[in-house]
């Protein structure tokens, strides 16, 4: 199922995208229709209901599809305002760095990394498919791409044992993890750097894992301008997704609705010779197979 969360008539909410249309299904609507009390108002409540919302989606959509009327309880998409899959996650977005080999060297290291190396974005960096985003040229030159596999979690937990850890996945996604290369050495550590406004697209779509039964095997392609910068696979993941689970939640306890960037392969602008860094008007555009192309413009 691709979920998508979206705003309409200044509400925001969540639905399936209809098969073969470009049109989303008001589940929130057909479930005061048909008297569905405890349907979530939310996608985070959605999420932590695992499975069950996931159920609940598909007989809401079921039901609607034999009503005389169905064309009611669907949008079409240019009716909408799109916004991320998870428009505000439960605490920073959770990142890992240098988890492609061809990446960190590109990025100068002598060897790929032992030890896992995790950093935060802030949650108002969170953005959507389609948004305009800022280059930020009041405060940097050196803003840069990184296009990413991102992990939505399902069931929280801590201590979670690698063998266990896809039960606490909801799904995924496509992320940006747009980065200001000056501010980033400047500071001396990733936060500032890596949480400016906009700084964090994600989507289009929320994809559950049921329909990505292979989430190690996805290519990763990035574009800049239509220009291919990166193409890179899951597979070749340093720390693959259940070790990324497993050791997080060593440390922190993980939430419904956090999001674990994975990693991103070698292209950035930064590695390029000369480097080049986002400029006004650049179109980027992130495609990962299963899941579809995040797309945004820079002004």
């Amino acid at each position: 199922m691709k979920l998508l969360s979206f705003r309409y008539e200044g509400i925001t909410l969540f639905g399936p995208k209809v098969k073969k249309e470009e049109a989303v299904w008001n589940v929130q609507a057909i479930a005061e229709e048909y008297d569905v009390d405890d349907f979530p108002k939310t996608m985070i409540e959605g999420i932590a209901s695992g499975l069950d919302f996931v159920e609940k989606i598909r007989k809401l959509v079921e039901q609607a599809g034999q009503d005389t009327d169905a064309n009611r309880f669907k949008l079409r998409f240019e009716a909408i305002e799109w916004l991320s899959p998870v428009p505000r996650t439960p605490k920073n977005v959770l990142c890992v760095g240098k988890n492609y080999a061809d990446h960190a060297a590109e990025m100068g290291a002598d060897a790929p990394p032992e030890k896992l190396m995790i950093f935060t974005k802030s949650p108002t960096s969170i953005a959507a498919d389609e948004q305009e985003l800022s280059v930020h040229a009041d405060i940097t030159e050196n803003l840069d791409y990184e296009g990413e596999l991102a992990v939505v979690i399902g069931k929280g937990g801590q201590n979670i044992p690698k063998q266990l850890a896809y039960d606490y996945v909801f799904g995924y996604t496509i992320a940006n993890d747009i980065t200001a290369r000056d501010i980033q050495t400047n500071h001396g550590q990733f936060f500032l750097g890596k949480s400016l406004e906009g700084s964090c697209p994600m989507g289009p779509y929320l994809v559950t894992k049921a329909e990505m039964p292979n989430p190690q095997k996805l290519s990763v392609v990035t574009k800049v301008n239509g220009d291919v910068r990166q193409n890179g696979n899951t597979e070749t993941m340093i720390f693959k997704i259940d070790e990324l689970i497993a050791e997080i939640s060593r440390f922190v306890t993980l939430e419904p609705g956090d999001v674990i960037l994975t990693g991103t392969p070698a292209g950035v602008g930064k590695a390029m010779n000369p480097p080049s860094f986002l400029r006004r008007g650049d179109v980027v555009n992130v495609s990962i197979e299963g899941i579809g192309t995040l797309s945004n413009r820079f002004m």
